[in-house]
């Protein structure tokens, strides 16, 4: 399995305006547990050229500041999508009720599948 090449793919499906959790991307990657090797993947550069501005921890905060140009980039990027980002004490946070990905059991398998036809 080339999890980085998943990652990859999962992230390029992510709609615009809507954001998803390290944790949800690592789920579809068929790797529940391993949503710190989404965030390593994503801050290394080894998933491809992917939107990793969609991508937000589980209660929404922005956390991979370190991983764009400047610290606010991110938020100026969902910001770009109609995405609202508020502050709160922790951070910069999306509400994921409201701007979270909700991908189908259709996603799921059509993404099963297309790992299975790239032998990743």
């Amino acid at each position: 399995m080339n999890i980085y090449r998943r990652i990859g793919i999962v992230c390029r499906m992510i709609p615009e305006g809507r954001v998803a959790s390290y944790g949800q991307i690592a789920l579809l990657c068929g790797k529940p547990r391993n949503a710190r090797q989404v965030g390593y993947a994503l801050n290394r550069g080894l998933a491809g050229q992917v939107p990793a501005h969609r991508v937000v921890n589980g209660r929404g905060r922005l956390s991979g500041a370190a991983s764009f140009e400047t610290c606010d980039m991110q938020k100026i990027l969902l910001e770009g999508e109609n995405i609202d980002i508020t502050r709160k004490e922790d951070g910069w946070h999306v509400n994921l009720a409201r701007y979270g990905w909700k991908h189908t059991l259709e996603d799921a398998l059509w993404l099963e599948k297309r790992f299975r036809e790239e032998g990743i």
